[in-house]
């Protein structure tokens, strides 16, 4: 019989009368078995983090810390166990797994040391023996809904900021991958920390979200999703004035040159476009290559995508796993299919695997379309998938318009050996994420990350940017 994990309210893990499945997309086995959450369940988890809210803000914030501190030391213990289930529930590499894991340990560790220089601010008064300075103060009680593509990055980055800035939490992971977050909820429990402090609701996510948005006690929504159900989230937010946070979509470009290090290009492209299978919302879907290395390059990344393996992540030299579900390989088999109508059959891929054991599983071949217009579909929308569209640009200047003339913002790349057109880029590249000889995909965790115009909203997750939004200010001037 599969595991069955129960939600995790006020401290204690409770059952329901319904529950879900959490299957393994290379091979359709069950992962595990999730008690399936109700709009009730969202309210009760909303007021046990109220209840918990006065003593968890009392606390020292060193103290807090110390909570996350033993929490990462539970997940390195069980490092491995913790990989292999992401592996199963969300099908990628068991290495990309083992990244994200220790990725979601560091972020524990990198806040829980936050605790201990948590800033205000201090500034001199104009009048006579006036002291003035800003305490931070946590918002309240934060609902977190997360994706299923970062299942343990995504709710580490956002529990552990909001933790140390003393807010207590609700989180609801996605149904496609609800364990690894429950494996850190898992950790925070074993690490003591108080009832009500962090509460765990799987289930639906437009009943969820939509009782989470509008639970009573909650004062801030943290979201990473698709833009129709963050703009979704936004409105009901903002009926109530609730702070909100949200990360969405991006149709993130890579600008290669003729003067780049030919070689690392095709590789930085093929490495953003199709590692975790292209579901990331910072993987390179665009590739803008200058006229003069056009061709060449693209016969290239032909050939070296040609040599990827595509499989079961716990199987030793597989470079790619399954899309995570049925209704994501049918949406990137619909652009496929798209793309083939506007912009010609495909150089390599576009199609289904289902050969021997990949006929259990949600595997999309790797997919390059050449020639692609900017007027073509595959150009314009997210299709989040092992999915690549090659575009032609006369020059640079050519090549930076393509690149920003899109109504997402997330992450942008080039790759040039020329120093001035890397600072044009800089300056002018219309994204919140910018990399330079280096994959679009691909960020850590101290510095903030976040997007510009439709693919972000709010103040930045990660790094000391984090606590903008998890915190804000009580101010004093003080006569003596």
């Amino acid at each position: 019989m599969p595991e069955l994990f129960a939600n995790y309210i006020a401290g204690e893990w409770v059952q329901g009368a319904a529950t879900f499945e959490d299957r393994n997309p290379a091979n359709g086995e069950v992962a595990g078995c999730f008690v399936k959450g109700t709009a009730r369940d969202v309210e009760d988890a909303a007021e046990a983090a109220a209840r918990a809210l006065p003593a968890w803000s009392a606390m020292s914030a060193p103290a807090r810390g110390n909570f996350l501190y033993k929490a990462a030391g539970i997940l390195d213990r069980n490092f491995e166990r913790v990989s292999a289930d992401m592996t199963r529930e969300e099908g990628k590499t068991l290495p990309e797994a083992k990244g994200e894991v220790r990725r979601s340990i560091n972020i524990l560790r990198y806040f829980a040391g936050e605790g201990s220089r948590l800033p205000g601010m201090l500034a001199p008064s104009e009048r006579d023996r006036v002291h003035m300075f800003a305490l931070r103060k946590p918002v309240g009680v934060v609902g977190l809904i997360t994706p299923w593509n970062f299942p343990s990055a995504i709710p580490a980055w956002k529990l552990a900021p909001a933790l140390i800035c003393g807010n207590t939490a609700v989180l609801k992971p996605a149904s496609a991958a609800p364990l690894s977050a429950w494996r850190i909820v898992e950790a925070l429990h074993e690490a003591g920390v108080p009832k009500g402090v962090v509460n765990f609701v799987a289930g639906p996510g437009g009943e969820l979200g939509h009782a989470l948005v509008n639970a009573g006690p909650v004062r801030a929504v943290s979201f990473t999703g698709s833009c129709q159900v963050g703009n979704g989230l936004h409105a009901e937010a903002s009926k109530r004035r609730l702070r909100i946070q949200l990360e969405m979509g991006g149709k993130n470009p890579t600008i290669v040159l003729a003067d780049a290090d030919f070689p690392a290009a095709v590789e930085n492209v093929v490495n953003a476009a199709f590692f975790s299978t292209g579901q990331k919302c910072t993987a390179t879907s665009r590739a803008i290559v200058e006229d003069g290395i056009y061709d060449r390059f693209v016969a290239a990344v032909v050939e070296r995508t040609k040599k990827l393996r595509v499989g079961d992540g716990f199987d030793p030299g597989i470079d790619i796993g399954p899309c995570v579900d049925q209704a994501q390989m049918e949406t990137v088999l619909r652009y496929i299919e798209i793309g083939r109508k506007e912009s010609g059959e495909p150089r390599c891929g576009g199609g289904r695997l289902t050969e021997g054991a990949l006929a259990k599983g949600y595997f999309v071949e790797p997919t390059v379309f050449a020639d692609v217009a900017e007027e073509h579909t595959i150009a314009r929308e997210e299709i989040f998938g092992p999915v690549l569209a090659i575009q032609r640009a006369r020059d640079f200047e050519d090549a930076l318009r393509m690149a920003n003339h899109t109504p997402f913002g997330l992450s942008s790349s080039i790759q040039t050996s020329s120093l001035s057109r890397v600072f044009e880029f800089v300056y002018r590249a219309e994204a919140g994420l910018l990399t330079v000889n280096l994959p679009s995909a691909g960020v850590e965790y101290q510095l903030p990350f976040g997007g510009s115009k439709e693919s972000s909203f709010g103040p930045k997750e990660q790094g000391q940017a984090a606590l903008e939004f998890y915190s804000d200010y009580k101010t004093v001037y003080l006569k003596y």
